[in-house]
């Protein structure tokens, strides 16, 4: 049976640990030394949200996103006429797909890229 003190997070355990199978190798007390450890995490952080690109000025009626997601898809190309109620952008969020309106009819420019991380009242786009 063989002893080691272990530190996580800040805080100190005393384990023992049995080797089990190949030669039994007798060794002297192990005397547990304090070392000086760096803060460890305790869960890979997420990563953070990209900041929401900025909308062209006065290019438009803004369409802010309704939730924080995941922007899966864009669904037209910029400059691309759009109607009242066509889906322009799919979000995910929590694993479901959320399609996006368009509030009127006009000439859509996006303000973000699939693949972005968006938050709550974040530009998606404007329609002009």
């Amino acid at each position: 049976m063989r002893k080691f003190n272990i530190n996580v997070n800040g805080k100190s355990y005393a384990v023992e640990v049995e080797e089990i199978g190949g030669d039994a190798v007798a060794s002297a007390p192990v005397k547990a030394i304090p070392v000086a450890s760096a803060p460890v995490a305790s869960a890979p952080a997420a990563p953070a949200p990209a900041a929401p690109a900025a909308a062209p000025q006065g290019a438009g009626k803004p369409v802010n996103s309704p939730m924080p997601g995941l922007v899966k898809k864009l669904c037209f190309s910029n400059g691309a006429t759009v109607k009242e109620g066509d889906t322009i952008i799919i979000l995910e969020a929590m694993k479901m797909d959320t399609p996006i309106s368009a509030p009127s009819a006009g000439v859509i420019t996006y303000s973000t890229s699939e693949g972005t991380n968006i938050d709550t009242g974040a530009v998606l786009c404007t329609i002009a």
